[in-house]
């Protein structure tokens, strides 16, 4: 018996649309997660981007458990002396709320080249409209 590999030729991609509204932040990351890598997919080839895209609609809308709203930060740092700069979790969903859910899912993702790739096929608004209607994506219940 002889392990099969996905051809780049083979991969077909689908488009799915996610409502995030009620839903808990990590387990709809990590729902998500595995639908960029394509485990879902019986072709899934672990060293290839098999994956589909993904389109969630009202991140604004999504849900966290416990005090994380207040206790969850944010880092980045401009890369000079004293540059770090951290916003909470309830400023960042005020201000940029599908930043929130990209960040929940690109660490699910791998730190390579190929979770760069992947992190790409996700597209997240905050309201319930998006551009991608030409595509016709499925909705996906989870």
């Amino acid at each position: 018996m002889r392990t099969f590999t996905a051809k780049k030729e083979e991969i077909e991609r689908q488009w799915y649309v996610i409502d995030a509204e009620g839903q808990t932040l990590g387990r709809l990351a990590s729902k998500i997660a595995p639908i960029l890598k394509g485990k879902h997919k019986p072709i899934y080839t672990p060293h290839l981007d098999c994956g589909d895209f993904v389109v969630v609609i009202n991140a604004d809308k999504v849900r966290v458990t416990g005090n994380k709203m207040d206790q969850k930060f944010y880092y980045r740092h401009s890369g000079y002396p004293g540059g770090i700069k951290s916003i909470s979790l309830r400023d960042q969903l005020a201000r940029h709320p599908e930043r929130v859910l990209q960040a929940a899912v690109r660490g699910m993702l791998p730190k390579n080249k190929l979770g760069r790739r992947m992190i790409k096929k996700l597209k997240v608004y905050a309201g319930d409209a998006h551009p991608h209607d030409a595509q016709q994506p499925k909705s996906l219940e989870l």
